[in-house]
């Protein structure tokens, strides 16, 4: 494991979060010139993740994509949010991190998870086991440290996280996970909480922005974030037909730009190190539209 101390200053305070399908619909020549812009915007970080096979919606091949996210920027840290584990073996994944991690010194963050089905802590542990095997099998790479968080949500995810990975990097949770995630791990690990933000005044049409990702499988009965909510104190009433406004609102950051801040900063205070701020937009450059109206308040906060 690496240097927490180093990542959490790399880092800085904020960071951002890109949805794949987003850029899947982008061409690699606006990708380029929106991740400059995000960059001088003064955002510490630059993420996106992959979706699992067979997804409705899906995205690049995360490794080529976060390569073109570093190549198109000069000092951004840049991290996966998160890799899948069901779509490569555990070799891949180290050789893939390792390889960005080498071209890039300090500017690459490697966050995991994925797993499903049964037993799903103990295959993303005997994962990792694959993973540290590879590292020590493959003596020829050049393997620098790179950090590993985890998309650790319930307790034992955070137990694992503090035992073989340097953080947690949850998705989707309300700024009270944040505070179980730091009680859960301690103040030796990183938590990256990603949080959903929309500069929309009405609050219809912002709460259907989210509900319209929980239509996609988030908010299914069956999945781990509707079991995780439920351990967080929602109710079934929360939790029914398109989630109640108690639960939207406090998963989602609406309203104008001093409503927005004040709950990215919110997380900071319950104990995240860097807050990945995620707009819900129409493209990428209207994205990147909301963080530079965001950008200022966020520099003041920092």
């Amino acid at each position: 494991m690496v240097a927490v101390a180093e990542t959490r200053r790399r880092l800085g305070r904020f960071g951002v979060w890109v949805a794949p399908f987003s850029l899947l619909e982008t061409s690699v020549a606006v990708q380029r010139r929106q991740f400059a812009r995000i960059e001088h915007l003064g955002y510490g970080s630059l993420w996106s993740g992959e979706t699992p096979p067979g997804a409705p919606v899906g995205g690049r091949e995360v490794f080529t994509q976060h390569g073109l996210m570093l190549a198109a920027t000069e000092r951004i840290v840049v991290g996966t949010g998160i890799a899948n584990i069901s779509t490569r073996t555990a070799g891949a994944m180290h050789t893939g991190a390792a390889t960005l991690a080498e071209a890039y010194p300090g500017r690459f963050v490697l966050g995991l998870g994925g797993q499903s089905g049964d037993r799903p802590l103990t295959r993303l542990r005997e994962y990792l086991d694959a993973m540290d095997h590879a590292a020590r099998a493959l003596a020829q790479l050049p393997a620098p440290a790179y950090p590993r968080v985890l998309a650790a949500l319930g307790p034992r995810a955070h137990g694992l996280a503090s035992d073989r990975a340097d953080g947690v990097h949850p998705f989707l949770q309300p700024v009270a996970h944040t505070a179980a995630a730091r009680a859960a791990v301690g103040p030796d690990r990183l938590v990256i909480p990603h949080q959903a933000v929309v500069l929309e005044t009405d609050a219809d049409a912002a709460r259907a922005r989210l509900r319209a990702i929980f239509a996609l499988g988030v908010g299914a009965s069956a999945s781990p974030y509707t079991a995780h909510y439920r351990r967080l104190g929602y109710s079934e009433a929360d939790l029914a037909g398109q989630r109640s406004d108690r639960l939207v609102d406090d998963v989602l950051a609406w309203g104008d730009e001093a409503a927005v801040a004040a709950r990215l900063i919110a997380h900071l205070d319950a104990g995240a190190d860097h807050v990945l701020v995620h707009p819900f937009a129409a493209d990428l450059p209207a994205a990147v539209d909301q963080l530079e109206r965001l950008a200022p308040l966020l520099r003041d906060a920092a």
